[in-house]
């Protein structure tokens, strides 16, 4: 009866170790939502440069609304992220102010503004990064493209948004001075792209959601959304940003991209 056991006991692990030849060790999590934001990054790789104009539209609870206009240029660095350049132009009271955001792939992310009325450029410190961009409900560090490894990253399973199928990832920030505890983004099955995004304070509770629609693409290839609308849960504030004109590969060079050029930039 021993050896029954022990022969029973043989099988069970030699079986247990042809499944897992063919199956494979199971991923966790963490790897899963990894391979899932590396596959999204690969999609936009390449696509070089790219120019838009924005309409701002600020909608505050009170009934209040405003409209700003600006340019946007954005720059594909190889290996170290992207450079972005954003230009006001529309109302006057803010016509002129640029912002610089150099934003890498592991490093710190860096920022600046030029200010017209002070004639001047100046740093935007790491502790300013959660701060509202020119009073919208974007904040700075919204302004960066999300690389993998600024984040912990976790997989929450599969969820249907906007009637489409999604990934649902925990996003972590790694980097110091978020004003974020955590993000929920909801990532298109068929294309990998950001549908949605959630965001919670340091607090734990939901603070803000972005909603990503109407995406076009360009080039035969790349993916840019029309609608980027930003809710915030707290002080029911909404900002609308419509992007119009936009355009690829249009020859852009880190000369455009430098503390000179954000004086000049239109």
């Amino acid at each position: 009866m021993k050896k029954y056991y022990e022969s029973l006991v043989l099988f069970f692990f030699i079986a247990l170790g042809v499944a897992g030849m063919d199956k494979g060790f199971a991923k966790s999590t963490q790897e899963i939502a990894r391979e899932i934001l590396q596959e999204a990054s690969r999609r936009d790789d390449g696509f070089g440069d790219m120019t838009a104009d924005v309409t701002m539209f600020l909608k505050y609870f009170g009934g209040e609304q405003y409209i700003r206009h600006l340019r946007v240029k954005n720059l594909e660095i190889e290996a170290d992220g992207e450079k972005r350049l954003f230009a006001f132009s529309q109302p006057k009271d803010i016509k002129g102010t640029t912002i610089l955001i150099f934003g890498h792939i592991h490093d710190e992310d860096e920022q600046w503004i030029y200010l017209p009325a002070f004639k001047r450029v100046k740093r935007i410190s790491s502790a300013n990064k959660s701060g509202a961009f020119v009073s919208s409900e974007f904040a700075y560090e919204d302004l960066t493209s999300i690389e993998v490894d600024k984040y912990q990253h976790n997989y929450l399973g599969d969820t249907v948004f906007d009637g489409r199928d999604c990934f649902k990832l925990e996003l972590i920030p790694r980097y110091v001075n978020s004003g974020y505890s955590r993000q929920i983004a909801y990532i298109d099955k068929q294309d990998y792209q950001f549908r949605q995004v959630q965001f919670f304070d340091l607090a734990g509770a939901l603070l803000k959601t972005l909603v990503l629609q109407d995406y076009q693409q360009y080039e035969q290839r790349y993916w840019r959304p029309a609608l980027a609308t930003m809710s915030n849960h707290q002080n029911n504030n909404v900002t609308v940003m419509q992007w119009d004109n936009i355009h690829l590969q249009t020859g852009l060079s880190s000369a455009d991209f430098n503390r000179n050029a954000i004086k000049r930039f239109r």
